[in-house]
């Protein structure tokens, strides 16, 4: 009997730990759906074009301030960020704290699982825009 529980416990463990990785790879479908609020000014996927803000296009490794073809903020290119999802979530869940005087007027995402499935959603397109 100690033995089934010992095995049944182990696997609980196992299943919890596999579940917490999934998660914290974040949903690129639900990170769709929540990038809705950020389609007023910024674009991702082929064709993306520079707008009110620039194209997300290729985001995970880039240089802030660094898409060819778009004005930013001073703040912003001197701002020392690479983007990978840490960098991201930090930026995300308050532009204007993280970077004072960016253009940026989003007020954020404060919602953890929000930041991660945007993030999830950005990082699958190259910088062509393809999945």
């Amino acid at each position: 009997m100690k033995t089934i529980s010992l095995l049944t416990f182990a696997a609980s463990v196992a299943f919890a730990a596999s579940v917490g990785q999934a998660s914290a790879a974040g949903d690129a479908a639900a990170g769709e759906k929540v990038f809705a609020k950020c389609k007023a000014c910024h674009q991702v996927g082929e064709g993306a074009k520079n707008a009110v803000a620039p194209q997300l296009n290729g985001l995970n490794g880039r240089k802030a301030g660094s898409v060819e073809g778009y004005n930013y903020s001073e703040p912003m290119k001197g701002s020392g960020i690479t983007w990978d999802e840490a960098s991201f979530k930090e930026f995300i869940k308050n532009p204007k704290a993280k970077v004072p005087g960016t253009k940026m007027i989003f007020q954020g995402l404060a919602n953890d699982a929000d930041q991660e499935n945007v993030w999830a959603y950005l990082a699958q397109f190259s910088a062509e825009g393809k999945k």
